[in-house]
């Protein structure tokens, strides 16, 4: 192997080993926490219906998962792939998670069901997105 071939070797990008493991902690963390949460509003009260239908507190948790593993795919891509993935993510995640309220606001549901669904959303980003934007260069 020849002296550049070395040097681009260790510029590379860190290690997704370290990247990886905090997101699923924080894939954990933010899915029980958003479970957790719709917990809390049933039991304040608050319906867990909509359209008719009642959300389980599993549901929030699964699909909490489900975009935060989506949201980590974005990190290990940017981290590959763009010159400032921390800033990068983040500024992708915030209009993500902006963009994910509108249809808590379209649904039909109660104003208070419409509000618990929204701070679950924002729990979860508030779990996932520091934990793992903390791991991506800046």
């Amino acid at each position: 192997m020849s002296v550049a071939a070395t040097t681009s070797v260790t510029t590379a990008p860190a290690p997704a080993k370290p990247l990886i493991a905090g997101g699923l902690v924080a894939v954990a963390v933010a899915s029980a926490a958003t479970a957790a949460t719709a917990t809390a509003g049933d039991f304040a009260g608050i319906s867990l219906l909509v359209g008719g239908k009642p959300i389980p507190p599993s549901g929030f948790a699964v699909l909490t998962a489900i975009f935060s593993l989506v949201g980590l795919a974005l990190a290990l891509i940017l981290a590959r792939t763009v010159r400032r993935p921390r800033t990068a993510f983040v500024r992708t995640t915030v209009v993500l998670t902006a963009a994910s309220l509108v249809p808590d606001l379209l649904a039909d549901a109660s104003a208070p069901t419409k509000t618990l669904l929204m701070l679950t959303h924002l729990v979860a980003a508030a779990i996932v997105i520091p934990t793992i934007a903390r791991r991506l260069s800046a």
